[in-house]
């Protein structure tokens, strides 16, 4: 063969290859794009309120902790049904004419996870990053064990109980991503932590339906978006705590952790934003 020959070819060899790879990186990047603009429209669906949003709520214990009350964890599944209650009320309050009950939560486990949910370790893109994908990996060993098919979920929170460290001082804490799909809670689980508990877990919850927090770098109640009832008067101490706030307020300066689920209450600007009102 011509040596001219040989290189056009090679060339025409190399174009096809260039078209093939080309192709199949658009087949990849239209499927990747197709995806996420499903799971955006389904996400945003949830807002429309025209269905009841199912929520599964994950009990994971981590191995190697002490083991959790088993009398604890029979506490927090019997109060669900209060929770689905106190949210239902809420809706009517701001939606009276809503004819759905706005959440059902399915509660799974408690199933053992090797370790805690990984956190993110900094602000930075590369360390939410990888805390997504070291996240997704822990899902995807967590879930089928906890007899959780994503899929057939709006929302999944998991709740990591361990047990008290101290009767004096117990903690939890909550992380999930605005408007997303997934929230995380930590608590030191007892029975006097069971509503407080659920009180975190639906704040987490609300965050993944579009709601922003509404306290303070103080953990204060902002007003008047943090007040369930901003026109009280007086208006301290108000009689319910806000549930994107930390407190119910007792003053412009103190608040209390909410004691029961009685006490939680969906404020006018959260509830736009998850859409039970109009506007935003």
């Amino acid at each position: 063969m011509d040596p001219a020959d040989a290189d056009e070819a090679r060339a025409r060899k190399k174009r096809a290859f260039f078209r093939v790879r080309v192709s199949i990186l658009l087949v990849v990047l239209l499927g990747v794009v197709f995806y996420a603009v499903r799971d955006l429209r389904s996400r945003m669906a949830r807002n429309d309120w025209d269905r009841t949003v199912d929520v599964a709520l994950v009990l994971v214990t981590v191995r190697g902790t002490p083991p959790v009350d088993d009398d604890a964890i029979a506490a927090l599944r019997a109060r669900v049904p209060a929770l689905e209650a106190r949210l239902e009320a809420e809706m009517r309050r701001h939606a009276p004419e809503r004819a759905i009950r706005p959440f059902t939560l399915r509660v799974f486990g408690p199933v053992e996870a090797p370790t805690a949910a990984p956190t993110p370790q900094g602000d930075g893109p590369p360390d939410l990053a990888k805390q997504a994908l070291d996240l997704a990996r822990w899902l995807h060993e967590l879930d089928p064990r906890a007899g959780v098919e994503p899929k057939h979920h709006d929302t999944r929170i998991y709740l990591t109980l361990t047990r008290p460290a101290s009767t004096e001082r117990m903690s939890i804490e909550g992380l999930s991503e605005e408007g997303g799909r997934i929230g995380l809670v930590d608590v030191e689980l007892d029975a006097t932590m069971v509503d407080l508990a659920l009180f975190v877990v639906t704040h987490e919850l609300m965050h993944t339906l579009g709601a922003t927090d509404k306290y303070d770098a103080k953990g204060l109640a902002r007003v008047p978006d943090g007040l369930a009832e901003p026109d009280r008067a007086p208006l301290y101490p108000q009689r319910f705590a806000e549930i994107m706030t930390r407190s119910r307020p007792l003053s412009p300066t103190e608040g209390v952790a909410p004691a029961s689920l009685d006490e939680l209450a969906v404020g006018a600007r959260t509830a736009r934003e998850i859409g039970w009102t109009a506007g935003r």
